[in-house]
């Protein structure tokens, strides 16, 4: 049975589940979800998923969100991407747990604040707050890389594909490769894996649909 993720291109949460998928070589498809119009905001998009968030993964009888969780069904569904051993298994979830909390949350507002909310209307204070911590992050990671081809031991894992999320987006949200050696040289190997595809050409939606 196919695994359908609803989702859209622009959603980096989006692209953490589809890109496990993709690369674990899952039978999935990907399903549109019109978020900028507000499907996720319907009565019925919440009775299936109250969070009223992508994405949603549909396998079956069993229905998922939240990115983290999703990649922790596709990788032990498939035998893919979740570590070794036990302790490796920990580590994994580690760093999940810290791009969700750390990474990915400041990444996907702070770029939806500087690229898809009109310039009069984006919040100066908000976007300078964001900035300086992010920044953190992105140090936290690339020290993480230095030395290490890999987040967990010398294999991807989910860990990767969690934290690189929002990291091969083009629109600008404080992130420049070349800032960050360590980083950029693991976004290459990550991209040099079989069946790796950028988000816009994985799942469907982009700003460029939307004239932006």
């Amino acid at each position: 049975m196919t695994i359908k993720l609803l989702c859209f291109g622009e959603s980096g949460n989006s692209y953490k589940a589809a890109l496990t998928l993709q690369l674990a070589d899952a039978d999935w498809e990907p399903v549109y979800v019109d978020f900028f119009n507000g499907e996720t905001r319907t009565p019925e998009y919440r009775a299936m998923n109250i969070m009223g968030e992508v994405p949603v993964m549909i396998d079956g009888d069993v229905t998922l969100s939240q990115s983290g969780v999703i990649q922790d069904y596709v990788s032990s569904k498939t035998g893919k991407f979740g570590g070794r051993s036990a302790n490796e298994r920990r580590d994994v979830l580690r760093w999940v747990f810290w791009d969700n909390h750390k990474m990915s949350s400041q990444c996907g507002l702070l770029r939806y604040l500087m690229n898809f909310v009109p310039a009069e209307k984006q919040p100066a204070g908000v976007i300078d707050w964001l900035k300086p911590r992010l920044t953190a992050a992105f140090k936290t990671l690339d020290s993480a890389l230095d030395g290490n081809d890999w987040l967990v031991g010398d294999a991807p894992t989910i860990a990767d594909f969690a934290c690189c999320g929002y990291l091969f987006y083009p629109e600008p949200f404080g992130f420049d490769r070349k800032d960050y050696p360590n980083i950029d040289a693991w976004l290459d190997r990550i991209a040099a894996l079989p069946g790796w595809k950028h988000p816009y050409d994985l799942m469907p939606g982009s700003p460029a649909d939307r004239g932006l």
